[in-house]
Formats: structure tokens, C-alpha cells, sequence
């Protein structure tokens, strides 16, 4: 059923029910649809099409596709002098999907420039179960015991899906950020999505694509939802990146 341009969903829906994302509003930027559920099924289906959902707790299931899509090439990973500095000497190391649900919890957890989060219980579920399928991922960063900072997204096909990212010491999250954009050009993974532009996001060297630039693009490179399984098994020093 649509009201207006806003498409909404039952969660008896096919995955496969969204939308093209040109029909998206322009105000608020994106949305497309509310409804339907966070089935494997559906996520996967909206990731793939250039669609998230984003919703605050108490709110229906919101998806949207912003134009511009905030992207950032793996290659063109922005890592300033002195923080190349701190890398050659720090301890800290890295390791993948060894504490995916740490580090989703970390990321919903509260911010100094934030009242609120997205993250939702339901979401957090949602996304431990894409990880126990092998479609959600975390890049941790770790000081000896202790988690620091990481990211967790979803990787499907050739691109790899940024969901959140945060640190509790300084340039935790940068490292992971690093991390994976060096696995991302080892494995072959064309594009990191980013979503929405942020001032941060700038400094790292991420840019912006029209939506629909974006959208052809996905079709392409996630047209058969592939997994990337071929993730490191161990820990490695953080000192190691600026070497690959």
C-alpha cells in the first residue's frame, strides 16, 4: 500500500517488495518505505538495492536511500601524518568477528553528541543474526584483553555495507576503519557504503554519488548476494596495516 510516496509494508510482504529507490521523498531525504520486518531476507534484499533501515525505538520500521549515498573508494582512505605516526608505535591490534555483539552494543551505546540511538534491541538482534548467517562482520580493535574501538557493517557481493563505528580511546575507530579498507582491497570489495555525509566522514576521504549512480552500481556488483568468507583468523598488529 503507498500513502503518498511513502511505500508501506506488512511484514507478510515479499522481500522483494520494495519500491525503486527514485521513488524515494526528497524531504526528509530518502525515505522510502515503513513496515515490513528485519528478516535475513529483507535486509539483504534492501542492502543490495542501496535501501537501510533507520528508526529510533517506538517508531514503525523506516527505509530509506538518500541522494547523494556518502561512499568512500577503499583506496582513497585518508590517514593523516601524525596518525601514520601513532601507528608504527602503537601496541593496539586487530582482529575480525571475534566480538561482533561487543561491538554492536558499544555502538548503541550512549554519545556525548547524541540523546538517542537507531540501534534499537530489535536491530541489535537483527544484525547478530545476519552475523551468525555469515553476512554481518566486525573489525575490532584490540588493547591486549581489552575491546577498544571497531565497526560492523554487512558485506554482500562486492560491497561492504558501513553500519557503525565508535572508539573508547583515541583513533580506535580510524584503525578499524583502516583495517577493513585494507581487507576491502585484498578481497576484491569494490565500495564501502557510508550512507548519510558527515564532517568526519570528509576527513577520511569518503565522498558522495547520485543515488541512482549507486544503485546501478549495486546491481552489478551485488547482483548475486555472494558472502565474503575469507576473513583473517588472527589477530595482527595495527602496525602491520600501513604495510599492505
Amino acid at each position: 500500500m503507498t500513502r503518498g510516496r511513502v511505500t508501506w509494508l506488512a511484514p507478510t510482504d515479499a522481500p522483494q517488495a520494495f519500491p525503486d529507490v527514485s521513488r524515494a521523498l526528497r524531504e526528509p531525504d530518502g525515505l522510502l518505505a515503513a513496515g515490513g520486518d528485519l528478516s535475513s531476507e529483507r535486509l539483504i534484499e534492501a542492502y543490495r538495492r542501496g535501501i537501510f533501515p533507520w528508526y529510533e525505538q517506538g517508531q514503525p520500521i523506516l527505509w530509506w536511500s538518500p541522494d547523494p549515498r556518502c561512499i568512500l573508494w577503499p583506496a582513497d582512505l585518508h590517514i593523516s601524518r601524525r596518525l601514520r605516526k601513532e601507528i608504527r608505535s602503537t601496541s593496539l591490534t586487530v582482529r575480525y568477528n571475534q566480538a561482533f555483539a561487543d561491538v554492536i552494543r558499544a555502538c548503541a551505546g550512549p554519545r556525548r553528541y547524541q540523546s538517542g540511538t537507531w540501534i534499537t534491541p530489535d536491530m541489535m538482534a537483527a544484525f547478530e543474526r545476519l552475523h551468525g548467517e555469515g553476512w554481518a562482520h566486525s573489525v575490532e580493535i584490540w588493547d591486549k584483553q581489552r575491546l577498544v574501538g571497531g565497526l560492523y557493517g554487512l558485506a554482500v557481493g562486492k560491497a561492504f555495507f558501513g553500519e557503525s563505528m565508535f572508539s573508547s580511546t583515541p583513533n580506535a575507530s580510524k584503525l578499524a576503519l583502516l583495517a577493513l579498507t585494507r581487507l576491502m582491497l585484498a578481497r576484491g570489495i569494490e565500495i564501502l557504503d557510508c550512507q548519510v555525509v558527515s564532517p568526519h566522514l570528509d576527513t577520511l576521504g569518503a565522498t558522495t554519488m547520485p543515488r541512482g549512480e549507486f544503485a546501478a552500481l549495486l546491481d552489478n556488483i551485488c547482483a548475486s548476494p555472494v558472502q565474503l568468507t575469507d576473513w583473517p583468523p588472527d589477530a595482527h598488529a595495527v602496525a602491520e596495516l600501513l604495510r599492505q
